[in-house]
Protein backbone atom coordinates (compact mmCIF):
# COMPACT_ATOMS: atom_id res chain seq x y z
CA UNK A 1 0.00 0.00 0.00
CA UNK A 2 1.76 3.35 -0.78
CA UNK A 3 2.34 5.86 1.74
CA UNK A 4 0.38 9.09 1.38
CA UNK A 5 3.43 11.15 1.28
CA UNK A 6 3.69 9.50 -2.15
CA UNK A 7 0.62 8.86 -3.54
CA UNK A 8 -0.57 12.04 -2.95
CA UNK A 9 1.59 13.64 -5.14
CA UNK A 10 1.35 11.19 -8.08
CA UNK A 11 -2.39 12.37 -7.27
CA UNK A 12 -2.36 15.95 -7.85
CA UNK A 13 0.14 15.52 -10.57
CA UNK A 14 -2.65 13.35 -12.62
CA UNK A 15 -5.29 15.49 -11.47
CA UNK A 16 -3.21 18.84 -12.78
CA UNK A 17 -2.30 17.42 -16.25
CA UNK A 18 -6.26 16.33 -16.62
CA UNK A 19 -7.06 20.33 -15.98
CA UNK A 20 -4.22 21.09 -18.74
CA UNK A 21 -5.23 18.77 -20.64
CA UNK A 22 -9.77 19.60 -20.29
CA UNK A 23 -8.08 23.88 -21.16
CA UNK A 24 -6.06 22.77 -24.05
CA UNK A 25 -9.31 20.71 -25.61
CA UNK A 26 -11.22 23.34 -27.33
CA UNK A 27 -8.25 25.27 -28.26
CA UNK A 28 -6.99 22.33 -30.06
CA UNK A 29 -10.46 21.24 -30.87
CA UNK A 30 -10.45 24.66 -32.75
CA UNK A 31 -7.46 24.67 -34.66
CA UNK A 32 -8.40 21.16 -35.64
CA UNK A 33 -11.82 21.61 -37.06
CA UNK A 34 -10.71 24.57 -38.84
CA UNK A 35 -8.19 22.72 -40.64
CA UNK A 36 -10.63 20.22 -41.49
CA UNK A 37 -12.84 22.54 -43.43
CA UNK A 38 -12.11 22.78 -46.66
CA UNK A 39 -10.50 25.94 -48.82
CA UNK A 40 -13.92 26.63 -50.15
CA UNK A 41 -15.10 28.08 -47.06
CA UNK A 42 -12.16 29.75 -46.04
CA UNK A 43 -12.20 31.69 -49.42
CA UNK A 44 -15.51 32.15 -49.47
CA UNK A 45 -15.06 33.76 -45.60
CA UNK A 46 -12.85 35.48 -46.91
CA UNK A 47 -14.27 37.30 -50.46
CA UNK A 48 -17.41 37.99 -48.25
CA UNK A 49 -17.48 38.55 -44.56
CA UNK A 50 -14.03 38.35 -43.41
CA UNK A 51 -12.69 41.68 -44.17
CA UNK A 52 -15.28 43.23 -42.59
CA UNK A 53 -15.37 41.44 -39.63
CA UNK A 54 -11.34 42.09 -39.08
CA UNK A 55 -11.85 45.79 -40.08
CA UNK A 56 -14.03 46.16 -37.64
CA UNK A 57 -13.03 43.81 -34.57
CA UNK A 58 -9.44 46.42 -35.36
CA UNK A 59 -11.58 49.56 -35.13
CA UNK A 60 -13.56 48.19 -31.82
CA UNK A 61 -9.91 47.15 -30.52
CA UNK A 62 -8.25 50.63 -31.75
CA UNK A 63 -10.96 52.92 -30.05
CA UNK A 64 -11.08 50.78 -26.75
CA UNK A 65 -7.56 50.82 -26.07
CA UNK A 66 -6.62 54.51 -27.00
CA UNK A 67 -9.84 55.30 -24.68
CA UNK A 68 -9.67 53.00 -21.88
CA UNK A 69 -5.34 54.50 -22.02
CA UNK A 70 -6.83 58.30 -22.10
CA UNK A 71 -9.38 57.47 -19.54
CA UNK A 72 -7.73 55.39 -17.18
CA UNK A 73 -4.34 56.61 -16.70
CA UNK A 74 -5.60 60.27 -16.83
CA UNK A 75 -8.04 59.77 -13.69
CA UNK A 76 -5.08 57.70 -11.90
CA UNK A 77 -2.85 60.38 -12.53
CA UNK A 78 -5.03 62.78 -11.13
CA UNK A 79 -6.75 60.93 -7.91
CA UNK A 80 -2.77 59.56 -7.12
CA UNK A 81 -0.49 62.73 -7.48
CA UNK A 82 -3.26 65.51 -7.03
CA UNK A 83 -5.55 67.20 -4.67
CA UNK A 84 -8.80 68.54 -5.54
CA UNK A 85 -12.52 68.80 -4.44
CA UNK A 86 -14.22 64.90 -3.95
CA UNK A 87 -10.85 63.39 -4.64
CA UNK A 88 -11.38 60.52 -1.84
CA UNK A 89 -14.48 59.85 -2.99
CA UNK A 90 -13.85 59.91 -6.98
CA UNK A 91 -11.08 57.50 -6.66
CA UNK A 92 -12.90 54.49 -5.75
CA UNK A 93 -16.14 55.63 -7.62
CA UNK A 94 -13.78 55.15 -10.62
CA UNK A 95 -14.15 51.69 -10.17
CA UNK A 96 -17.60 51.31 -10.40
CA UNK A 97 -18.27 50.28 -13.88
CA UNK A 98 -16.40 47.16 -13.60
CA UNK A 99 -19.68 45.86 -11.95
CA UNK A 100 -21.47 46.61 -15.29
CA UNK A 101 -21.48 44.12 -18.66
CA UNK A 102 -21.14 46.53 -21.55
CA UNK A 103 -24.18 44.67 -23.08
CA UNK A 104 -26.39 46.17 -19.65
CA UNK A 105 -24.63 49.70 -20.31
CA UNK A 106 -25.90 49.27 -24.02
CA UNK A 107 -29.26 48.36 -23.21
CA UNK A 108 -29.42 51.77 -20.86
CA UNK A 109 -28.01 54.14 -23.19
CA UNK A 110 -30.31 52.89 -26.10
CA UNK A 111 -32.95 53.26 -24.21
CA UNK A 112 -31.79 57.17 -23.34
CA UNK A 113 -30.22 58.00 -26.53
CA UNK A 114 -32.36 56.39 -29.63
CA UNK A 115 -34.76 58.04 -31.18
CA UNK A 116 -37.60 57.61 -28.82
CA UNK A 117 -35.42 57.75 -26.44
CA UNK A 118 -35.52 60.53 -23.20
CA UNK A 119 -32.35 62.60 -24.76
CA UNK A 120 -33.68 62.96 -28.63
CA UNK A 121 -37.73 62.97 -27.47
CA UNK A 122 -36.88 65.80 -25.17
CA UNK A 123 -34.69 67.69 -27.94
CA UNK A 124 -37.41 67.82 -30.20
CA UNK A 125 -39.94 69.02 -27.62
CA UNK A 126 -37.81 71.82 -26.48
CA UNK A 127 -36.38 73.02 -29.88
CA UNK A 128 -39.49 71.93 -31.58
CA UNK A 129 -37.81 70.06 -34.25
CA UNK A 130 -38.90 67.03 -36.91
CA UNK A 131 -37.51 63.73 -36.88
CA UNK A 132 -35.58 64.92 -40.22
CA UNK A 133 -34.63 68.28 -38.84
CA UNK A 134 -31.59 67.53 -36.36
CA UNK A 135 -28.84 64.90 -36.75
CA UNK A 136 -28.06 62.81 -33.57
CA UNK A 137 -24.99 60.00 -33.34
CA UNK A 138 -26.53 56.71 -33.94
CA UNK A 139 -25.85 54.72 -30.47
CA UNK A 140 -26.08 51.69 -32.45
CA UNK A 141 -22.98 51.62 -34.72
CA UNK A 142 -19.06 50.30 -34.16
CA UNK A 143 -18.66 53.83 -32.58
CA UNK A 144 -21.32 53.09 -29.86
CA UNK A 145 -20.12 49.81 -29.16
CA UNK A 146 -16.72 51.09 -28.58
CA UNK A 147 -18.12 54.01 -26.00
CA UNK A 148 -19.71 51.07 -24.15
CA UNK A 149 -16.75 49.03 -24.52
CA UNK A 150 -15.22 52.13 -23.18
CA UNK A 151 -16.87 53.17 -20.36
CA UNK A 152 -16.85 49.43 -18.59
CA UNK A 153 -13.39 48.45 -19.58
CA UNK A 154 -11.25 51.99 -18.26
CA UNK A 155 -11.41 50.89 -14.73
CA UNK A 156 -8.68 48.10 -15.96
CA UNK A 157 -5.97 50.48 -17.03
CA UNK A 158 -6.99 52.66 -13.87
CA UNK A 159 -6.25 49.98 -11.59
CA UNK A 160 -3.13 49.27 -13.32
CA UNK A 161 -1.98 52.69 -13.48
CA UNK A 162 -2.73 54.03 -10.36
CA UNK A 163 -0.80 50.76 -8.61
CA UNK A 164 1.93 52.18 -10.70
CA UNK A 165 2.34 55.81 -9.63
CA UNK A 166 2.10 54.77 -6.36
CA UNK A 167 5.11 52.43 -6.87
CA UNK A 168 7.35 54.90 -8.43
CA UNK A 169 7.82 56.75 -5.24
CA UNK A 170 8.85 60.26 -4.96
CA UNK A 171 12.48 60.42 -5.88
CA UNK A 172 12.06 60.24 -9.28
CA UNK A 173 9.75 62.91 -9.28
CA UNK A 174 11.27 65.48 -7.40
CA UNK A 175 14.34 65.09 -9.17
CA UNK A 176 12.90 66.15 -12.70
CA UNK A 177 11.39 68.97 -10.31
CA UNK A 178 14.70 70.39 -9.17
CA UNK A 179 15.86 69.93 -12.86
CA UNK A 180 13.27 72.63 -14.21
CA UNK A 181 10.41 70.10 -14.77
CA UNK A 182 6.81 71.57 -14.02
CA UNK A 183 4.03 69.03 -12.56
CA UNK A 184 2.77 67.87 -15.85
CA UNK A 185 6.48 68.18 -17.26
CA UNK A 186 7.61 65.56 -14.85
CA UNK A 187 4.46 63.75 -15.74
CA UNK A 188 4.94 63.33 -19.08
CA UNK A 189 8.74 62.92 -18.80
CA UNK A 190 9.24 61.08 -16.08
CA UNK A 191 5.68 59.14 -14.55
CA UNK A 192 4.36 58.41 -17.24
CA UNK A 193 7.40 56.44 -18.74
CA UNK A 194 7.92 54.24 -15.88
CA UNK A 195 4.38 53.40 -16.00
CA UNK A 196 4.06 51.95 -19.75
CA UNK A 197 4.17 48.54 -18.89
CA UNK A 198 1.47 48.77 -16.62
CA UNK A 199 -0.55 51.22 -18.74
CA UNK A 200 0.22 48.72 -21.53
CA UNK A 201 -1.07 45.64 -19.76
CA UNK A 202 -4.57 47.43 -18.67
CA UNK A 203 -5.17 48.46 -22.10
CA UNK A 204 -4.26 44.68 -23.69
CA UNK A 205 -6.85 43.49 -20.87
CA UNK A 206 -8.95 45.81 -22.25
CA UNK A 207 -8.48 44.73 -26.10
CA UNK A 208 -8.84 41.28 -24.50
CA UNK A 209 -12.16 41.64 -23.48
CA UNK A 210 -13.37 43.78 -26.08
CA UNK A 211 -12.35 41.25 -28.95
CA UNK A 212 -14.36 38.73 -26.91
CA UNK A 213 -17.30 40.92 -26.13
CA UNK A 214 -21.02 39.30 -27.36
CA UNK A 215 -23.84 40.68 -25.90
CA UNK A 216 -22.86 44.77 -27.22
CA UNK A 217 -21.67 44.17 -30.55
CA UNK A 218 -24.65 42.14 -31.65
CA UNK A 219 -27.29 43.87 -30.10
CA UNK A 220 -25.95 47.24 -31.99
CA UNK A 221 -25.77 44.93 -35.00
CA UNK A 222 -21.77 45.49 -35.93
CA UNK A 223 -20.43 42.44 -37.27
CA UNK A 224 -17.15 41.74 -35.19
CA UNK A 225 -15.27 38.08 -35.46
CA UNK A 226 -17.10 37.36 -31.68
CA UNK A 227 -20.78 38.05 -33.73
CA UNK A 228 -19.37 36.45 -36.73
CA UNK A 229 -18.96 32.82 -35.15
CA UNK A 230 -22.10 33.03 -33.56
CA UNK A 231 -24.01 33.87 -36.61
CA UNK A 232 -21.92 31.06 -38.51
CA UNK A 233 -22.51 28.36 -36.13
CA UNK A 234 -26.03 29.22 -35.61
CA UNK A 235 -27.66 31.23 -37.95
CA UNK A 236 -26.03 29.77 -41.19
CA UNK A 237 -25.17 26.49 -39.32
CA UNK A 238 -21.90 26.04 -41.16
CA UNK A 239 -19.54 24.48 -38.47
CA UNK A 240 -16.41 24.63 -40.87
CA UNK A 241 -16.76 28.54 -40.50
CA UNK A 242 -17.80 29.12 -37.19
CA UNK A 243 -14.62 27.48 -36.55
CA UNK A 244 -12.48 28.73 -39.10
CA UNK A 245 -13.23 32.00 -37.76
CA UNK A 246 -13.07 31.14 -34.22
CA UNK A 247 -9.58 30.21 -34.95
CA UNK A 248 -8.32 33.61 -35.92
CA UNK A 249 -10.13 35.15 -32.80
CA UNK A 250 -8.14 32.70 -30.97
CA UNK A 251 -5.02 33.52 -32.51
CA UNK A 252 -5.77 37.16 -32.21
CA UNK A 253 -6.30 36.61 -28.51
CA UNK A 254 -3.09 34.79 -27.71
CA UNK A 255 -1.30 37.50 -29.43
CA UNK A 256 -3.05 39.85 -27.21
CA UNK A 257 -2.35 37.46 -23.67
CA UNK A 258 1.40 37.08 -25.05
CA UNK A 259 2.20 40.53 -25.35
CA UNK A 260 -0.05 41.45 -21.73
CA UNK A 261 2.59 38.78 -19.82
CA UNK A 262 5.13 40.77 -21.53
CA UNK A 263 4.34 44.18 -20.47
CA UNK A 264 3.51 42.72 -16.83
CA UNK A 265 7.24 41.09 -17.08
CA UNK A 266 8.39 44.64 -17.59
CA UNK A 267 6.68 46.17 -15.28
CA UNK A 268 9.17 47.03 -12.42
CA UNK A 269 9.70 50.07 -10.23
CA UNK A 270 12.67 51.28 -7.71
CA UNK A 271 11.04 54.76 -6.54
CA UNK A 272 11.10 54.42 -3.04
CA UNK A 273 11.42 56.22 -0.31
CA UNK A 274 8.13 58.69 0.51
CA UNK A 275 5.00 58.59 -2.01
CA UNK A 276 4.93 60.81 -4.81
CA UNK A 277 4.14 64.46 -3.61
CA UNK A 278 0.21 65.74 -4.54
CA UNK A 279 -0.23 69.01 -6.38
CA UNK A 280 -2.98 71.03 -4.64
CA UNK A 281 -5.23 72.64 -7.47
CA UNK A 282 -7.17 75.34 -7.12
CA UNK A 283 -9.68 77.15 -9.04
CA UNK A 284 -10.64 76.34 -12.54
CA UNK A 285 -8.04 73.07 -12.62
CA UNK A 286 -9.34 72.29 -9.06
CA UNK A 287 -12.99 71.81 -10.25
CA UNK A 288 -11.90 70.40 -13.89
CA UNK A 289 -10.15 67.76 -12.35
CA UNK A 290 -13.26 66.93 -10.34
CA UNK A 291 -14.88 66.95 -13.07
CA UNK A 292 -13.00 64.40 -15.36
CA UNK A 293 -13.15 61.86 -12.64
CA UNK A 294 -16.33 62.12 -12.13
CA UNK A 295 -17.48 62.08 -15.76
CA UNK A 296 -16.46 58.22 -16.12
CA UNK A 297 -18.01 57.17 -12.91
CA UNK A 298 -21.29 59.17 -14.25
CA UNK A 299 -21.20 57.62 -17.29
CA UNK A 300 -19.97 54.40 -16.61
CA UNK A 301 -22.19 53.37 -13.39
CA UNK A 302 -24.31 56.22 -12.07
CA UNK A 303 -26.74 56.95 -15.17
CA UNK A 304 -26.89 53.33 -16.18
CA UNK A 305 -28.10 52.34 -13.15
CA UNK A 306 -30.63 54.84 -12.91
CA UNK A 307 -31.87 54.46 -15.90
CA UNK A 308 -32.04 51.05 -15.27
CA UNK A 309 -33.96 51.52 -12.49
CA UNK A 310 -36.32 53.72 -14.17
CA UNK A 311 -37.28 51.32 -17.26
CA UNK A 312 -37.65 48.06 -14.68
CA UNK A 313 -40.17 50.23 -12.28
CA UNK A 314 -42.34 50.39 -15.84
CA UNK A 315 -41.82 46.90 -16.83
CA UNK A 316 -44.39 44.16 -16.88
CA UNK A 317 -41.66 41.63 -15.68
CA UNK A 318 -40.77 40.98 -12.16
CA UNK A 319 -37.67 39.21 -10.47
CA UNK A 320 -40.43 37.81 -7.47
CA UNK A 321 -42.17 35.93 -10.64
CA UNK A 322 -42.24 32.51 -10.75
CA UNK A 323 -40.80 32.64 -14.23
CA UNK A 324 -37.39 34.99 -13.10
CA UNK A 325 -37.34 33.34 -9.38
CA UNK A 326 -36.18 30.07 -12.10
CA UNK A 327 -33.82 32.24 -14.38
CA UNK A 328 -32.42 32.89 -11.02
CA UNK A 329 -32.18 29.75 -9.72
CA UNK A 330 -30.12 28.45 -13.04
CA UNK A 331 -28.19 31.63 -12.93
CA UNK A 332 -26.97 30.78 -9.21
CA UNK A 333 -26.68 27.03 -9.62
CA UNK A 334 -24.63 27.10 -12.59
CA UNK A 335 -21.93 30.50 -10.91
CA UNK A 336 -21.74 28.47 -7.56
CA UNK A 337 -21.10 25.06 -9.05
CA UNK A 338 -18.59 26.40 -11.62
CA UNK A 339 -16.76 28.94 -8.82
CA UNK A 340 -16.49 26.10 -6.66
CA UNK A 341 -15.23 23.64 -9.91
CA UNK A 342 -13.07 26.35 -11.03
CA UNK A 343 -11.12 27.10 -7.61
CA UNK A 344 -10.60 23.43 -7.02
CA UNK A 345 -8.93 22.78 -10.39
CA UNK A 346 -6.95 26.07 -9.47
CA UNK A 347 -6.05 24.25 -5.83
CA UNK A 348 -5.35 21.60 -8.01
CA UNK A 349 -2.93 22.90 -10.40
CA UNK A 350 -1.10 25.41 -7.67
CA UNK A 351 -0.74 22.15 -5.04
CA UNK A 352 0.46 20.21 -7.65
CA UNK A 353 3.17 22.69 -8.96
CA UNK A 354 4.36 23.49 -4.63
CA UNK A 355 4.78 19.75 -4.28
CA UNK A 356 6.64 18.97 -7.28
CA UNK A 357 8.55 21.81 -8.53
CA UNK A 358 9.93 21.23 -12.14
CA UNK A 359 9.39 22.54 -15.32
CA UNK A 360 6.40 19.68 -16.61
CA UNK A 361 4.53 21.72 -13.31
CA UNK A 362 5.17 25.02 -14.44
CA UNK A 363 3.61 24.30 -17.61
CA UNK A 364 0.71 23.12 -16.08
CA UNK A 365 -0.11 26.54 -14.48
CA UNK A 366 0.90 28.39 -17.65
CA UNK A 367 -1.63 26.43 -19.58
CA UNK A 368 -4.36 27.05 -16.77
CA UNK A 369 -3.93 30.91 -17.22
CA UNK A 370 -4.16 30.74 -20.96
CA UNK A 371 -8.42 30.45 -20.66
CA UNK A 372 -8.64 33.94 -19.48
CA UNK A 373 -7.30 34.95 -23.12
CA UNK A 374 -9.67 33.02 -24.85
CA UNK A 375 -13.32 34.45 -25.89
CA UNK A 376 -16.41 32.14 -24.48
CA UNK A 377 -17.56 31.81 -28.29
CA UNK A 378 -14.11 29.97 -28.99
CA UNK A 379 -14.45 27.77 -25.68
CA UNK A 380 -18.07 26.78 -26.54
CA UNK A 381 -17.32 26.04 -30.22
CA UNK A 382 -14.26 24.57 -29.17
CA UNK A 383 -15.78 22.20 -26.29
CA UNK A 384 -18.92 21.62 -29.12
CA UNK A 385 -16.51 19.51 -31.65
CA UNK A 386 -15.74 16.81 -29.73
CA UNK A 387 -18.08 16.23 -27.58
CA UNK A 388 -20.56 16.50 -30.24
CA UNK A 389 -18.96 13.91 -32.05
CA UNK A 390 -18.51 11.56 -28.88
CA UNK A 391 -22.11 11.55 -28.27
CA UNK A 392 -22.82 11.18 -32.24
CA UNK A 393 -20.41 8.16 -32.07
CA UNK A 394 -21.62 6.35 -28.61
CA UNK A 395 -25.23 6.77 -29.63
CA UNK A 396 -24.25 5.07 -33.28
CA UNK A 397 -22.57 2.10 -31.74
CA UNK A 398 -25.14 2.07 -29.06
CA UNK A 399 -27.87 1.92 -31.91
CA UNK A 400 -26.14 -0.81 -33.72
CA UNK A 401 -25.06 -2.97 -30.78
CA UNK A 402 -27.91 -3.04 -28.44
CA UNK A 403 -31.00 -0.82 -30.13
CA UNK A 404 -30.50 1.73 -27.12
CA UNK A 405 -30.34 5.52 -28.39
CA UNK A 406 -28.22 7.02 -25.90
CA UNK A 407 -28.97 10.49 -27.27
CA UNK A 408 -27.03 13.73 -26.71
CA UNK A 409 -25.14 12.51 -22.70
CA UNK A 410 -22.46 15.70 -22.93
CA UNK A 411 -23.88 17.91 -25.16
CA UNK A 412 -26.38 20.18 -24.17
CA UNK A 413 -25.73 19.23 -20.43
CA UNK A 414 -24.82 21.72 -17.80
CA UNK A 415 -22.25 20.33 -17.07
CA UNK A 416 -20.58 21.56 -20.69
CA UNK A 417 -21.34 24.69 -19.66
CA UNK A 418 -19.08 24.21 -15.92
CA UNK A 419 -16.70 23.02 -18.17
CA UNK A 420 -16.60 26.53 -20.48
CA UNK A 421 -16.74 28.65 -17.12
CA UNK A 422 -13.75 27.02 -15.65
CA UNK A 423 -11.28 26.87 -18.65
CA UNK A 424 -12.54 30.71 -19.17
CA UNK A 425 -11.62 31.70 -15.73
CA UNK A 426 -9.02 29.69 -14.19
CA UNK A 427 -6.31 31.79 -14.66
CA UNK A 428 -8.60 34.36 -12.28
CA UNK A 429 -8.83 31.71 -9.80
CA UNK A 430 -5.22 30.66 -9.90
CA UNK A 431 -4.06 34.09 -9.63
CA UNK A 432 -5.93 34.22 -6.06
CA UNK A 433 -4.46 31.40 -4.94
CA UNK A 434 -1.12 32.32 -5.58
CA UNK A 435 -1.45 35.45 -3.67
CA UNK A 436 -2.85 33.13 -0.83
CA UNK A 437 0.02 30.83 -1.22
CA UNK A 438 2.92 33.44 -0.71
CA UNK A 439 0.97 34.11 2.41
CA UNK A 440 2.21 30.35 3.66
CA UNK A 441 5.61 29.72 5.37
CA UNK A 442 7.42 27.42 2.76
CA UNK A 443 8.86 25.61 5.61
CA UNK A 444 5.21 24.63 7.26
CA UNK A 445 4.34 21.73 4.53
CA UNK A 446 8.13 20.14 5.12
CA UNK A 447 7.51 20.65 8.97
CA UNK A 448 3.66 18.67 8.95
CA UNK A 449 5.16 15.96 6.62
CA UNK A 450 7.76 15.71 9.31
CA UNK A 451 5.03 14.76 11.51
CA UNK A 452 3.66 11.92 9.31
CA UNK A 453 1.11 14.39 7.66
CA UNK A 454 0.31 13.52 4.68
CA UNK A 455 0.03 16.08 0.95
CA UNK A 456 -4.06 16.06 1.94
CA UNK A 457 -3.26 16.70 5.13
CA UNK A 458 -0.92 19.28 5.16
CA UNK A 459 -3.37 21.05 2.49
CA UNK A 460 -6.93 21.04 4.15
CA UNK A 461 -4.93 21.52 7.80
CA UNK A 462 -2.28 24.42 7.36
CA UNK A 463 -2.65 25.48 3.76
CA UNK A 464 -6.30 26.52 3.00
CA UNK A 465 -7.54 27.85 6.15
CA UNK A 466 -4.19 30.07 5.63
CA UNK A 467 -5.54 30.98 2.34
CA UNK A 468 -9.42 31.38 2.72
CA UNK A 469 -9.50 35.35 2.41
CA UNK A 470 -7.79 34.98 -1.32
CA UNK A 471 -9.58 31.89 -2.09
CA UNK A 472 -12.92 33.36 -1.02
CA UNK A 473 -12.18 36.43 -3.36
CA UNK A 474 -11.29 34.22 -6.26
CA UNK A 475 -15.02 32.31 -5.32
CA UNK A 476 -16.46 35.46 -5.71
CA UNK A 477 -14.65 36.65 -8.60
CA UNK A 478 -15.52 33.28 -10.68
CA UNK A 479 -19.04 33.71 -9.43
CA UNK A 480 -19.63 36.82 -10.70
CA UNK A 481 -18.02 36.77 -14.18
CA UNK A 482 -20.44 33.52 -14.83
CA UNK A 483 -22.95 35.47 -13.90
CA UNK A 484 -22.53 38.38 -16.62
CA UNK A 485 -20.51 35.38 -19.44
CA UNK A 486 -23.08 35.50 -22.19
CA UNK A 487 -21.63 34.08 -25.50
CA UNK A 488 -20.21 30.26 -23.78
CA UNK A 489 -24.10 30.09 -21.75
CA UNK A 490 -26.07 31.04 -25.63
CA UNK A 491 -24.20 28.39 -26.97
CA UNK A 492 -23.98 25.30 -24.62
CA UNK A 493 -27.24 25.76 -22.81
CA UNK A 494 -29.33 23.08 -22.78
CA UNK A 495 -32.47 23.51 -24.74
CA UNK A 496 -35.45 25.68 -22.46
CA UNK A 497 -32.81 26.74 -19.81
CA UNK A 498 -32.43 30.31 -19.97
CA UNK A 499 -30.08 32.47 -17.00
CA UNK A 500 -31.01 36.11 -15.97
CA UNK A 501 -27.84 37.14 -18.61
CA UNK A 502 -29.95 34.87 -21.29
CA UNK A 503 -33.16 36.55 -20.63
CA UNK A 504 -31.75 40.13 -20.82
CA UNK A 505 -30.62 39.07 -24.00
CA UNK A 506 -33.43 37.67 -25.52
CA UNK A 507 -35.27 40.58 -24.19
CA UNK A 508 -33.13 43.26 -25.58
CA UNK A 509 -33.00 41.85 -29.33
CA UNK A 510 -36.84 41.67 -28.78
CA UNK A 511 -36.77 45.19 -28.34
CA UNK A 512 -38.20 44.94 -25.24
CA UNK A 513 -35.48 47.06 -23.47
CA UNK A 514 -37.97 47.89 -20.69
CA UNK A 515 -38.07 43.90 -19.60
CA UNK A 516 -34.49 43.49 -20.51
CA UNK A 517 -34.05 46.00 -17.50
CA UNK A 518 -35.17 43.99 -14.93
CA UNK A 519 -32.54 40.81 -15.03
CA UNK A 520 -30.05 43.40 -16.08
CA UNK A 521 -30.28 45.19 -12.99
CA UNK A 522 -30.08 41.85 -10.86
CA UNK A 523 -26.75 40.69 -13.02
CA UNK A 524 -25.40 44.24 -11.93
CA UNK A 525 -26.07 44.04 -8.46
CA UNK A 526 -24.65 40.77 -7.97
CA UNK A 527 -21.53 42.20 -9.93
CA UNK A 528 -21.11 45.14 -7.01
CA UNK A 529 -19.74 42.27 -4.90
CA UNK A 530 -16.33 42.19 -6.35
CA UNK A 531 -16.36 45.70 -7.27
CA UNK A 532 -17.30 46.70 -3.53
CA UNK A 533 -14.98 44.29 -2.19
CA UNK A 534 -12.04 46.25 -4.08
CA UNK A 535 -13.25 49.32 -2.98
CA UNK A 536 -12.61 48.38 0.84
CA UNK A 537 -9.09 48.03 -0.29
CA UNK A 538 -8.79 51.22 -2.03
CA UNK A 539 -10.18 52.75 1.03
CA UNK A 540 -7.34 51.53 2.81
CA UNK A 541 -4.63 51.16 0.27
CA UNK A 542 -3.46 55.01 0.66
CA UNK A 543 -3.19 56.57 3.65
CA UNK A 544 -1.96 60.13 2.43
CA UNK A 545 -4.04 62.82 3.00
CA UNK A 546 -5.97 64.93 -0.19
Amino acid sequence: MPHPATSGPLTFRLLGRAVAALVLLPLVAVAVAAMLGTTETLVHLWQTVLPRYLGTTAVLVSCVSVGTAIIGTGTAWLVTCCAFPGRRVLEVALVLPMAFPAYVVAYAYTNLLDHPGLVQTTLRAVMGWGPRDYWFPEIRSTGGAAAMLMLVLYPYVYLLARAAFQGQGARPFNIARTLGAGPWGAFLRVALPMARPSIAAGVLLAAMETIADYGTVSYFGVQSLANGIYQSWFSLADRAAAAQLALGLLAIALLLAFLEQRSRGAARYHGGGAPLPRVALRGPAAWGASAACALPALLGAVIPAVTLASMANGASQSLLSARYLEFARNSLTLASVAALATVGAAIVIGYQERLNPGPISRATVRIGRIGYAVPGGVIAVGLLVPFAAFDNALDSFMEARFGISTGLLVTGSIWLMIAAYMIRFLAAAIGAYEGGQAMVNPNVGPAARSLGKGPYMVLTRVHLPIMSPSLLTALLIVFIDTMKELPATLILRPFNFDTLAVQAHRLAADERLDGAAVPSLAIAAVGLLPVLALIRRLGTGDARGG
